[in-house]
């Protein structure tokens, strides 16, 4: 009666936890394997330029990555190349990517919904591998054909080799420790030229080629719908469009390269150097990087000068929006009052220039009949007022947004702005507004995790059943020890009724049962075990008792349940064989992690505590002991169990 439970308390008891393996690399990823979060395990290229799996992007936030990681330094782990969930990070805990057995790669979160996958299927053994050139790729094993590649899906960055095509993009990082898609893409246009766009949070437009000039006029081509553009081995970038050029280094053979479009929407090549500590530009699209759209945001100017690079200033009387993001500009401290523009005067902005939204032009005005026509529409926020050099005559612009501002020592033309006349003290320009970037600032992510039903029932079943299992553990030890102890005092009859299913027989009874003690099958404490067959064609484990080991026939009945004279089937043997096994593994390293797993389930996947579980195994092998003085007593078992 109580063996079968003592056996399933047992068994469920070994698969609370086993202690996560240490970092390591392997070469590839096979079906019905997975990568876990948990782990420091990396897939390695053979070069070992590249590593492939989780990298933190954030407090217990990480997405399935490429980075290059041959590098000397600091720098050694952290030049991101490729990301699978760059705009959803997993949890840091029980998420984890997987080669299903359908052939389908899938990153799911530790809330158990699917991130983010390949979407393919392989009857074929297929294995994921990280080739040497930085592509991860996804192959059938027979024939190393290609099922899916990270080089089609890039995400801020070309490596050599790989193409930029009609249904790829790059698009750049939200910022520098931000690694979210952000505003800037890299694509190629409807009309089969590479372009780069601003697509903010407001706004949107194309800022290469320039608008103003057609793709004629800007050396490029429309006529090839192929739309590929590739970096190569030696440096050089060919596009399909015609747009075409060579990096500082191009022609040395072996150098890393990599094509990255950056936060501030700039194009660069980086190359490493030959020290293989850091990459420096060995290419750049814009060396004025103020003419980029979108980095200061809407209210603001963006200068640059080489001593102190890109700076971004809210206009007179504006002040930023979010003092951590110049994305989002800067918004007026004040309100205009329209129509009426007695209360109304312009601010004059020098060398400046506001590219875009403009609701009309005015061609031939003078800059008061200007300033008049946007006094005139409440929409309009300010003018720019360019000479035309080719007409010899002066153009208005009417703005009702000011956006992509930059100023220039070169750029002779001026802009005016509508401020209250009661604010408008003169025409110096408002101060440059400060990020703010504190290293405890967080994101948070908005997303919540419900605990799954079978969970928490799973979770109680197991320490229900574990709680049950010692009050069984217990009850059985009682009761053995006070039968035993009866059947003792009556060591003089044939037959002593134990429970139900207990009996003494005679030495006759065992001697024909064992077919004169025959078939050995194991050592017990106190003599050989051999195996029997009773009358009634039932299995028993007969253990003979040697006079040399001091222990009598009064004792016979105090052997352990797992090897005494009742009874006992086939639920019975194994569970024998169980017990021992365990009690070896236990005795050979004690307390080591290692060993504790080994008996484990692994389908519990590690959730349960290590040193719980330690004192379970030890409560249940000491209670299982054949000596019955060796047996803890029950006040002994509480306190282990509440220690």
């Amino acid at each position: 009666m109580y063996k079968p439970v003592f056996y399933l308390v047992f068994h469920f008891s070994l698969f609370l936890v086993a202690p996560i393996s240490s970092s390591s690399i392997i070469s590839s990823l096979s079906k019905g394997s997975s990568l876990s979060t948990s782990q420091e395990t990396v897939i390695s290229s053979p070069n070992g330029d590249y590593a492939a799996g989780f990298h933190t992007v954030g407090a217990n936030a990480y997405s399935f990555a490429i980075w290059f990681s041959n590098l000397v330094g600091d720098d050694k782990n952290f030049t991101i190349v490729w990301m699978a969930n760059r705009d959803k990070p997993v949890n840091g805990r029980h998420s984890r990517l997987s080669l299903t057995k359908s052939g389908n790669l899938v990153l799911i979160d530790a809330g158990q919904c699917t991130v983010w996958q390949t979407e393919t299927q392989s009857n074929a053994s297929v294995e994921l591998e990280l080739l040497d050139n930085g592509n991860l790729v996804l192959t059938a094993s027979h024939d190393k054909s290609i099922i899916w590649q990270s080089f089609d899906t890039p995400t801020d960055t070309l490596l050599p080799g790989q193409a930029l095509t009609k249904t790829s993009k790059l698009v750049s990082l939200r910022s520098s420790t931000n690694y979210s898609s952000g505003f800037y893409k890299l694509q190629f246009a409807d009309n089969n030229v590479l372009q780069l766009l601003y697509d903010g949070l407001e706004m949107s437009g194309v800022y290469w080629p320039p608008t103003w000039l057609t793709s004629r006029e800007a050396n490029r081509s429309t006529y090839n719908n192929s739309k590929i553009a590739v970096l190569d081995r030696l440096g050089q970038f060919n596009s399909t469009d015609n747009f075409n050029f060579k990096t500082a280094d191009h022609g040395e053979v072996g150098n890393q390269r990599r094509l990255t479009l950056d936060i501030d929407g700039n194009i660069r090549v980086y190359s490493l150097n030959k020290q293989r500590t850091n990459w420096e530009v060995s290419w750049q699209l814009r060396w004025q990087p103020c003419v980029i759209h979108g980095l200061c945001g809407p209210n603001s100017l963006c200068t640059y000068s080489h001593d102190s690079g890109r700076k971004c200033t809210c206009l007179q009387h504006h002040k930023m929006k979010n003092v951590t993001d110049w994305s989002y500009g800067c918004e007026p401290e004040f309100k205009l009052s329209c129509p009426d523009s007695n209360m109304v005067d312009f601010v004059h902005l020098h060398h400046v220039e506001f590219f875009g939204y403009d609701v009309m032009d005015y061609r031939n005005v003078t800059l008061e009949q200007c300033k008049q026509n946007c006094l005139d529409n409440c929409d309009c926020k300010g003018i720019q007022f360019n000479f035309e050099t080719k007409d010899g005559v002066y153009t208005c612009y009417l703005k009702t947004l000011l956006f992509n501002g930059y100023r220039s020592p070169s750029w002779k033309n001026s802009v005016y702005i509508k401020l209250p006349k009661e604010v408008r003290s003169s025409d110096e320009e408002g101060p440059i507004g400060k990020l703010q970037c504190e290293r405890t600032h967080e994101l948070l992510l908005n997303r919540t995790y419900k605990r799954k039903e079978q969970h928490g029932w799973l979770k109680s079943f197991i320490w229900f059943t574990v709680a049950l299992g010692v009050f069984e553990i217990i009850c059985l030890v009682s009761y053995l020890i006070t039968t035993l102890k009866r059947s003792n005092a009556k060591s003089d009859q044939v037959y002593i009724p134990v429970v139900n299913r207990f009996k003494r027989f005679t030495y006759a009874e065992l001697k024909k049962a064992t077919s004169n003690f025959r078939y050995e099958i194991g050592q017990g404490s106190g003599g050989v075990v051999y195996k029997g067959k009773l009358s009634d064609n039932r299995i028993a484990a007969i253990e003979y008792l040697k006079l040399e080991a001091n222990q009598g026939e009064a004792e016979f009945p105090a052997e352990s349940p797992s090897r005494s004279q009742y009874n006992m089937d086939d639920d019975e043997m194994e569970h024998t064989m169980h017990i021992t096994w365990v009690r070896e593994k236990m005795h050979r390293l004690e307390r080591s992690a290692s060993q504790i797993q080994q008996v484990v389930d692994p389908a519990l996947d590690g959730n349960y505590d290590l040193e719980k579980m330690e004192v379970l195994i030890k409560v249940a092998l000491q209670c299982s002991e054949e000596d019955r003085d060796a047996r803890p007593t029950m006040s002994q078992v509480a306190d282990m169990l509440q220690a």
